[in-house]
């Protein structure tokens, strides 16, 4: 019987192996993650050394849980993009430097001969989201990562929507305006303006603002501090009342919102799970967000749409990659 699945999140800093069972629950996850092995990923070594290190640490949480081979229904990678899920080949994502064309899938199976699949991690979260979060129970999804990038994981009509090349879902890369702070290789981006490198890029920018007009800024007090603006000190400053840090969170809002709306005007979504970010920071984001979808999206289509924070937090990576392996397998259906 197949009892187990095996979950594989690799992450340019960290990366981890988890066990969990082959089945889902409706009354929720209690019991679901079994065991994790994390590890520091240390990109520089190179693909070779990391991955010995993952089929190490599957090894480990295998005899570790005294576990037959033939009783694991599947292996799931979830990794940043780009990547191409049905060839299983991770193809040079930016925060694995050396990865061109490695087919890990290949690799994986030919080591533990159980069946491998793989997802780029805002589609890996989206199914967890949709499974296990915030979107139970929903047919139409938009999953935002809102991290340190940003990308979408799209569920339409009860599927997972990957596109004619795996590209679907890099709404980071649309252009909200000619000139601003840059994600995704291009000025003015909704990754510029919404993920956590682009809050950071607009506080420095409005610290050098404020500096220029001989104001002070309780949020970076001087020149020398301004390269340790990032969105968690910037929302530190804000929940303390900053208004320099909560003009920051209202003008990234007010792009989210714009995005939002053109989402929802097009796929007509149920639900927008928003993850990381605007998890932790709802309060400061929702009230741009709120503005810019009341004024720009079909009343009809908006009103049929929640826009909630994702529900799985810290473990949203864990749960993300078991989920890949139960979309490969279809265990869920």
């Amino acid at each position: 019987m197949k009892k187990y699945t095996i979950g594989i999140d690799i992450g340019g800093t960290k990366c981890a192996v988890i066990l969990g069972k082959a089945q889902i629950r409706e009354q929720g996850l209690e019991g679901f993650i079994l065991d994790r092995i994390a590890f520091n990923t240390e990109s520089g070594k190179g693909p070779d050394y990391i991955i010995g290190n993952i089929c190490s640490s599957i090894n480990r949480i295998i005899d570790g849980n005294a576990i037959d081979k033939d009783e694991i229904a599947g292996i799931g990678i979830s990794c940043g993009g780009p990547l191409d899920h049905i060839r299983g080949i991770i193809m040079n994502p930016p925060n694995l430097p050396g990865w061109n064309s490695i087919n890990i899938v290949k690799i994986i199976e030919s080591v533990f001969h159980i069946p491998t699949y793989i997802q780029n991690d805002a589609n890996a979260c989206a199914l967890a989201e949709w499974k296990l979060g915030a979107a139970r129970g929903c047919n139409n999804v938009i999953f935002l990562t809102c991290g340190t990038g940003m990308g979408a994981g799209l569920i339409l009509e009860g599927k997972l929507y990957n596109g004619t090349c795996n590209m679907a879902g890099e709404i980071g890369h649309i252009r909200l305006t000619d000139y601003g702070p840059v994600g995704f290789g291009k000025a003015g981006s909704f990754e510029g303006f919404c993920s956590g490198g682009g809050i950071a890029q607009i506080a420095k920018m409005k610290f050098l603002e404020k500096l220029q007009m001989g104001e002070d800024t309780e949020l970076c007090p001087n020149l020398a501090s301004m390269e340790q603006l990032n969105a968690k000190s910037v929302a530190m400053a804000a929940e303390k009342g900053d208004s320099l840090a909560k003009e920051i969170y209202k003008i990234s809002g007010h792009y989210m919102g714009v995005v939002i709306s053109i989402l929802i005007d097009i796929l007509n979504p149920e639900v927008i799970v928003i993850g990381s970010i605007y998890e932790r920071s709802k309060d400061l984001l929702w009230p741009s967000i709120r503005e810019v979808v009341e004024q720009e999206a079909l009343e009809q289509s908006r009103n049929s749409c929640r826009i909630v924070p994702a529900e799985l937090g810290n473990n949203i990576g864990d749960y993300a990659a078991l989920l890949v392996a139960f979309q490969g397998g279809r265990l869920y259906e």
